[in-house]
């Protein structure tokens, strides 16, 4: 089943234009400054060769790691229509990614530093590509120089601020006016190519080859600048889910790949013809003045769209790493009835647009800036590479021989530009790097505090028939109503309920042992949702699952519940029993106390589970206790 079929209800059309405008934004806007980039890397030398050198890379890098990569070949491993590198996860097997006791398997720890990497790339994307444009003010007037880094925050301000509208509707807004980008990009670069005719040579590979080959260490460097024209393939992928896989094929192949071929060929043959407008051959490619300002506000517009992609990527990223348990949970809405994948989160939208609007004040310039730009989304990329060919080998069954040889052609890509954005790496590259090594330390916390804590609570839970057999004379009170006992494990009893009948002497007429548990798709069929199992004594097991793209509503589960259960309770008689540890850090425990500091923290401030689950407040009743990890 594709993707397509999966979430949309619109036609493909409208989602190919709407992906237009969410999901290709980063790379459409990469003419801006990926180009400008290259030609002022130290060791270049301006001549017709370098300059057919640098335009050749920038289209086989398009054409092999987006169009052939991405859109031709990762795009096929969804999860029932989502993508991204933690759907790609869930593809394989529960025995490849869990360890023994809980713990992250090796492909887990991989997929969760690529998510990390990929939040840190998300930080800078907004901030260069807005900055970017809003330099362009300054090829029109200098004078307007003061006035960019103002007009950037400001422009940054009011994108985070209209996210709560859902990507659907920002695809209905931003889709034309990247459409009207794309066509004035291609446009403006046929043009120019007739300027310098001899610039189509460059479709030629040799002329990368060439390039790379007469430059040796220095061609390393510049192919550190050439990876900002491909940075948008993962948010491609973790997108997919908003759109579907067929709209994002066709929006590529039809109007963005054959658009920012010619707008990088318009802006060589410029800089070919007019050795002077090497400066910023973008905004050279139209007249100064009038047009200048013309083209300033729709690159502005576009790179706001740019934005747009790493964000939703982002917000898709921290739904599936919730649902999986490898971060805390936090507040999730869902902004379309048509299409489950669009979600906005509000706590990592903020998150973002604080440290976004940092960057833009730290470094003034989109030149510093594209310094830290690279180096996180070329690892996630090869990150990517190798966890497909353990889905091609494990789940698609490919031949070994086929694996290999797919896997060997992607990181052919992805290592180069992964070295050589590491050059970059005191240069600014070291951002991205730090703030995904700080989400990657609080994502395997998080995970293995859950895992300890699992523990802890099993050794602690009751066996189920010894806990009935002696209900009698540990509860001689049952209590009209039901109670739902939040669990975390389908076995025994949890600890929560024994220790409400030992302090209470008294339980509910009726009891559920309710656990969710996420399963390895993105949604589960209704008809699989719920299962209800009685254990005796008005005791039931009620089991309530969903996909890692889904919110469970825990309060019309249960009504489902005790439709099949045959009880005649009302809703208003139902009691939530929630369990709430507060933790010790000390190193008496298996977890050092530093790290369980951070995973206390972060238990502390993760969304409530009564909101997240959207339990009644005033039917929901807490107990607490102490636990040292």
């Amino acid at each position: 089943m594709s993707s397509t079929e999966t979430h949309a209800k619109g036609s493909s059309a409208a989602l190919a234009l709407g992906a237009l405008g969410v999901v290709y934004g980063d790379i459409g806007t990469s003419p801006l400054y990926a180009f400008v980039e290259c030609i002022h890397h130290q060791g270049f030398v301006m001549d017709e060769a370098s300059v057919l050198g640098v335009a050749s890379l920038l289209f086989w890098s398009l054409t092999l790691v987006v169009t052939v990569k991405y859109v031709a070949v990762i795009l096929r491993a969804d999860n029932r229509g989502e993508g991204g590198i933690l759907a790609l996860l869930t593809l394989l097997p529960e025995r490849m990614r869990a360890a023994p006791g809980g713990n992250l398997g090796l492909v887990s720890v991989m997929v969760i530093a690529g998510s990390a990497l990929l939040f840190g790339d998300g930080v800078i994307t907004p901030a260069i590509s807005v900055l970017s444009a809003m330099e362009g003010l300054t090829v029109a007037e200098k004078g307007l120089a003061p006035y960019v880094v103002p007009a950037t925050v400001a422009i940054l301000v009011g994108l985070f601020a209209i996210q709560s509208r859902g990507t659907g509707s920002l695809g209905k807004f931003f889709g034309p006016i990247m459409l009207v980008w794309f066509a004035v990009i291609g446009g403006l670069g046929l043009w120019s190519t007739f300027q310098h005719p001899a610039v189509w040579a460059a479709l030629s590979p040799h002329h990368a080859a060439h390039f790379l080959g007469a430059h040796g260490f220095a061609g390393l460097g510049i192919l550190g600048s050439v990876v900002l024209a491909v940075t948008g393939g993962e948010a491609l992928y973790a997108d997919m889910g908003h759109f579907g896989r067929f709209p994002i094929r066709v929006a590529w192949l039809a109007v963005a790949y054959p658009c920012l071929t010619l707008a990088y060929l318009g802006q060589a043959a410029l800089v070919l013809s007019r050795p002077e407008a090497a400066a910023s051959p973008f905004f050279a490619m139209v007249p100064a003045g009038p047009w200048t300002y013309a083209l300033v506000v729709l690159a502005g517009l576009a790179t706001i769209i740019a934005s747009q992609a790493l964000i939703s990527a982002v917000f898709s990223l921290t739904h599936q790493a919730i649902r999986l348990g490898y971060l805390p949970r936090v507040a999730i809405r869902h902004t379309s009835s048509a299409m489950e994948g669009q979600i906005y989160v509000p706590l990592a939208n903020w998150g973002l647009a604080i440290c976004t609007i940092a960057l833009v004040l730290a470094f003034q310039h989109s030149a510093r800036l594209a310094a830290a730009y690279g180096l996180a989304v070329s690892g996630t990329m090869a990150i990517t590479s190798v966890v497909f060919g353990y889905v091609t080998w494990h789940v698609w069954k490919w031949p070994r021989w086929a694996t290999i040889l797919t896997v060997a052609a992607m990181l052919a890509l992805d290592i180069p530009f992964f070295a050589a954005t590491c050059l970059k790496f005191f240069d600014g590259g070291y951002i991205p790097f730090a703030l995904g090594a700080g989400l990657f330390l609080v994502m395997t916390t998080f995970v293995a505090g859950r895992a300890l804590l699992g523990e802890h609570l099993a050794a602690r839970a009751a066996p189920l028939a010894t806990f009935i057999a002696d209900l009698d004379a540990h509860a001689p009170n049952r209590l009209p109503g039901l109670a739902v006992v939040m669990a975390s494990s389908t076995r025994g009893v949890p600890a929560l309920l024994k220790l409400a009948v030992d302090r209470f002497r008294s339980v509910h007429e009726h009891v559920f042992l309710l656990t969710v548990t996420t399963e390895s798709v993105p949604y589960v069929e209704p008809a699989n949702r719920l299962k209800v199992e009685p254990l005796g004594a008005n005791f039931y097991r009620v089991e309530v699952r969903s996909g890692f793209m889904e919110s469970p509503v825990v309060p019309s589960a249960v009504l489902h519940a005790i439709r099949e259960a045959g009880l005649e309770v009302h809703p208003k008689d139902v009691v939530y029993m929630l369990g709430r540890e507060s933790f010790v850090a000390t190193n008496r425990g298996k977890m050092s106390a530093w790290r369980e500091q951070i995973f206390a923290f972060l238990a502390r401030n993760a969304s409530d589970p009564t909101q997240f689950y959207g339990l009644p407040p005033h039917q929901v009743l807490e107990l607490g206790s102490r636990v040292d990890l």
